[in-house]
């Protein structure tokens, strides 16, 4: 089961996964939220919760990616855990994600306070 959490910062949305990226209604589930971000110039996918993912989510990892880039929005990865790191460099074929660091997380949450 996944759960999702939403914040929204400044045209910065902060999208929490926690539990499993496994079946295809957590996959929907994920694109249905993130596509919603419509005032959002940057999503930021906190993958610190999830536990497991498997082919249809990568693939929708890869379809958010490229929806994000026809929509003039950038997408980011924070903090996968290990399982997904693993899964990421598994996937050859998917291209390589932005993957932010706790301290450019930091420093993206204080640039658009700042605005």
């Amino acid at each position: 089961m996944l759960t999702i959490c939403i914040e929204n910062v400044d045209g910065l949305a902060i999208v929490e996964c926690n539990g499993r990226i496994v079946q295809s209604e957590a996959a929907f589930a994920l694109r249905e939220a993130v596509i919603s971000q419509e005032d959002s110039r940057v999503i930021l996918l906190d993958l610190s919760g999830v536990t497991a993912i498997e082919g249809g989510g990568l693939g929708m990892l890869e379809f958010l990616q490229r929806w994000a880039y026809d929509h003039d929005r950038r997408l980011k990865l924070y903090n996968p855990t290990r399982c997904v790191s693993e899964r990421l460099d598994l996937a050859n074929p998917i291209p390589e994600f932005e993957v932010i660091s706790p301290d450019e997380m930091r420093a993206l949450l204080a640039s658009t306070h700042g605005h």
